[in-house]
């Protein structure tokens, strides 16, 4: 977030949806087990991004092999392929705010960290997430927006040159019942041709809260709602990600409140063509959990759900939407953020979970747990803070996306 802060899943089947809804991409080739990571330094040193083996049977696991400093104070924040896995992207909150990154591999066929290329985001500050369409677009949140203190807006990019084509801006202080304010979450449903948004938080994490998702058209960039995602509108519950549901899956969308420590559901309706009111669906309060985070469907329509505090994963069936029906509870540590999902060479099916959400204290952790899906049990964990001087920021495969649906 120039956020000075003052200064998934796939079993053995083709990738049909990620980020960028990537059709024909399979983890499970070469170097399957190593992932990108971005990460902030603990030393005063560049931040950057890192490959890392991930498989606790290698002999090899917990190291980083290659890595590529972007600069002190850029705070890389969330990496992303574009449409068909051929290029990567960080996101930053700091530096420049967007990178495009080259990669390649060693003599021992492993992946390799070449270089980075920053991306002019025009007046936009604080890089967030990104979604990439079918049709040569890339759409990205700016938390910071231009720098106001109810500021925030979403960049639109030609997908072949990195180009700003169009910087979308709604002020509240224009419309405050259809605005983007602190926009930190994105999801498209591209079918419906519709893009929502979540307002988070000022990127100083002091000056303002949100608590709303707003839904625009997809092509016109027109705001066609912004709905109340909080228990009454004194509740800043900062809502953090948005996951339309597309494809296969119910039609519905789904929110996660970093404050509220909740998980929210609206339906799309067929006859006004937008998503009718959010209700919430799951609180956390009642399982002792808190800021809610991520989400990741796999292919047997299971939902994976992050909570920061005290360090969750939760897994719903998604079957019977509106209903969340909770499986299991997956215990990870303080700061749960972003997931992985793959195999071990063994053929065990595990989710690799990183432990840190801005090294705000007491969700901080620093670590990455290896976790099997079906028992349970933590086959290992690498502490990057201890180890490397580090915190892991985000967490993405070698081989393309790992995971199969996210935003």
């Amino acid at each position: 977030m120039k956020i000075k802060f003052n200064t998934v899943l796939l079993f053995g089947i083709l990738l049909i949806f990620t980020h960028c809804e990537n059709d024909n991409h399979n983890p499970y080739l070469t170097h399957d087990t190593s992932f990108y990571i971005d990460y902030r330094s603990l030393n005063g040193l560049p931040d950057g991004i890192a490959v890392i083996e991930l498989d606790p049977e290698a002999p090899n696991f917990g190291n980083i092999s290659s890595k590529l400093e972007l600069g002190i104070g850029v705070l890389p924040h969330h990496i992303y392929y574009n449409q068909d896995a051929k290029k990567m992207y960080t996101t930053a909150l700091g530096g420049s705010y967007l990178y495009e990154i080259k990669t390649g591999e060693d003599k021992n066929g492993q992946p390799k960290l070449l270089n980075a290329t920053p991306i002019d985001t025009g007046e936009n500050t604080v890089g967030e997430n990104l979604f990439f369409t079918g049709d040569g677009r890339y759409f990205m949140t700016f938390m910071g927006g231009a720098g106001g203190p109810k500021d925030g807006s979403i960049g639109v990019f030609n997908a072949n040159n990195n180009q700003l084509i169009k910087t979308i801006k709604a002020p509240i202080q224009t419309n405050p019942d259809k605005f983007i304010m602190y926009p930190h979450g994105i999801s498209i449903n591209e079918e419906k041709g519709l893009m929502m948004v979540t307002s988070t938080i000022h990127p100083d994490l002091a000056t303002g809260i949100g608590n709303t998702c707003t839904l625009l058209d997809l092509n016109t960039y027109e705001i066609k709602e912004t709905y109340q995602v909080a228990d009454s509108p004194a509740d800043k519950s900062a809502p953090v990600e948005v996951l339309l549901l597309r494809g296969k899956f119910p039609q519905y969308a789904l929110a996660t409140t970093m404050l509220g420590g909740d998980i929210w559901i609206a339906p799309y309706n067929a006859t006004t063509k937008k998503y009718d009111a959010f209700t919430k669906v799951f609180d956390g309060s009642t399982q002792g959990l808190g800021w809610t985070l991520e989400m990741y469907i796999d292919d047997n329509n299971r939902l994976y759900v992050s909570f920061a505090d005290p360090g969750k994963v939760l897994v719903f069936d998604i079957n019977n939407l509106p209903q969340l029906k909770l499986l299991k509870t997956l215990t990870a540590d303080k700061g749960a953020h972003h997931m992985v999902f793959f195999k071990t060479k063994k053929g065990k099916e595990v989710v690799a979970v990183q432990n840190n959400l801005l090294d705000i204290p007491n969700l901080n952790s620093g670590t990455i747990n290896v976790i099997d899906i079906n028992t349970g049990q933590t086959l290992g964990t690498v502490d990057l803070r201890s180890k490397y001087g580090i915190l892991p920021e985000s967490i993405e495969g070698t081989n393309g996306p790992g995971n199969y649906m996210h935003h």
